[in-house]
């Protein structure tokens, strides 16, 4: 399938077979947190960067709280 035109499920499902094919056979542990962790924090990030740092902006695109989207940055240690 050309890259261009997968949903963002394809694109999960895709980097999960990579990552699962990465690990070689062993069993994963956690799964769920550790791919929910890694999409919020990158999603946060990246929002926040496409938003010019304007934290009322991010949280609205993102359609959350302000004081949500604050805890959220402190938790993954991107408030700075």
């Amino acid at each position: 399938m050309d890259s261009t035109n997968m949903s963002l499920g394809d694109c999960v499902i895709h980097v999960m077979d990579r990552y699962l094919a990465d690990l070689g056979g062993e069993v994963p542990g956690n799964l769920h947190a550790l791919i929910v962790e890694e999409v919020e924090r990158a999603l946060l990030a990246h929002t926040l960067q496409h938003c010019g740092g304007q934290r009322g902006m991010a949280a609205q695109w993102l359609g959350i709280n302000r004081n949500t989207l604050r805890k959220k940055l402190q938790t993954y240690g991107l408030d700075t």
